[in-house]
């Protein structure tokens, strides 16, 4: 394959935002990229994202972080108990609270636009590869097939790259969890401040005003009992445990002013961790590769840095095998650190103690970026 052109040749699988950055980054590494999507247009599942400096400073090395920027809204992270208390973490500083909050959907336009959209082919799923010495074939679900220099899976939790890359490692239940999150118009619901609220029975969500004026109001639920009723009944049940009977009902209001139809719900799905990520020509990125429990919210960003970590050690040398080879030994120990991050924010048995871990794990993941890829100003 490399012998046959100069110009080497990615094929990325799934065209949500971390294969559409991965296509983006590739990209401005020279290569000439096809990204290849199962459904019939791009489309995100899901409402609003928080995008950590990390994932920014990534996109201004690709050149789209002012874009990026104008259709996002800067937020911190910060959290209150039920009666409106903030719990405070005065031993981290104000950059490990702020995230930029920004619509899936606006967000998958704009890398799509970005990637150019005649390097998408819509329709078009993922069957299998061959590896060859110089090259991997990747055949399609219509019958094509593509000569590539290396194959990237950003397929999601349910990738049918890793299942045959990686073959015995499905995505899992995380047993009990579930969300429940929309985002609304505003109007009838007065909405003053932006809260993150850790309440009872496992319970977390909030509100958040976004760029456009709209709110983004999630539910968690760890050790759920089993679920009744309809979405919104299901929201609300919730959310008694998140607002005392004194505090105003904003959250409950937003739920109740929420189209059934507007409602998302999902069963968390977790990627047990992998023995390895990476062949000869083929590597996995995103949740493919490390699908976790949500609640740090820093999955798409951590998948982010996955495409840029790929576009710059693919970018650097003609040797793929030693590029994906560097890359899994960059990563594969920063997502032991991060299981281990988030596994101390999910079992954080008080409220104060949640909100302490929660501020750690984004400190850490702003101040050891992998390949030092570090960069001053991203909210700026």
């Amino acid at each position: 394959m490399t012998g046959k052109t100069t110009v080497p040749r990615a094929v990325v699988v799934g065209a949500g935002i971390v294969g559409l950055t991965t296509g983006l980054a590739l990209r401005r590494a020279g290569f000439d990229v096809v990204v290849c999507e199962h459904a019939p247009e791009i489309r995100a599942a899901g409402a609003g994202l928080g995008l950590w400096a990390n994932a920014l400073a990534v996109f201004d090395e690709l050149g789209i972080g002012d874009q990026v920027r104008a259709i996002g809204k800067p937020s911190e992270m910060h959290f209150h108990d039920p009666a409106g208390r903030l719990l405070d973490t005065p031993e981290f500083g104000a950059e490990d609270h702020r995230y930029l909050l920004v619509h899936r959907a606006k967000l998958n336009d704009q890398l799509a636009d970005a990637v150019g959209r005649e390097n998408i082919r819509l329709g078009t799923g993922f069957r299998a590869y061959e590896e060859h010495a110089d090259h991997v074939t990747v055949r399609m679900s219509d019958g094509s097939s593509e000569d590539a220099d290396v194959l990237v899976g950003a397929d999601g939790a349910y990738s049918a790259v890793r299942a045959q890359l990686v073959p015995g490692f499905p995505a899992q239940e995380h047993p009990g969890h579930h969300a429940w999150r929309a985002v609304v118009p505003a109007a009838g619901v007065s909405v003053p401040r932006n809260r993150l609220i850790l309440g009872s029975h496992g319970c977390r969500g909030g509100y958040v005003r976004t760029q456009d004026g709209s709110v983004y109001w999630l539910v968690n639920q760890f050790r759920s009992p089993p679920l009744t009723g309809t979405r919104r009944q299901q929201a609300l049940e919730r959310a008694r445990f998140l607002e005392d009977q004194g505090e105003d009902r904003v959250l409950a209001d937003l739920i109740e002013s929420t189209p059934e139809e507007l409602i998302l719900h999902n069963q968390i799905m977790v990627v047990p961790p992998l023995p390895h990520w990476v062949s000869q020509r083929v590597a996995l990125a995103g949740d493919s590769a490390h699908a976790m429990s949500p609640h740090i919210t820093a999955g798409a960003t951590l998948g982010i840095e996955d495409a840029a970590v790929l576009g710059h050690l693919l970018g650097s040398t003609g040797d793929v095998p030693a590029a994906l080879a560097g890359y899994e030994a960059a990563q594969l120990p920063r997502y032991a650190r991060v299981a281990e991050l988030s596994a101390a924010v999910e079992h954080a048995p008080t409220p104060q103690e949640f909100a302490w871990h929660y501020a750690a794990f984004s400190h850490w993941m702003l101040t050891q970026r992998p390949l030092a890829q570090d960069r001053v100003g991203a909210f700026q």
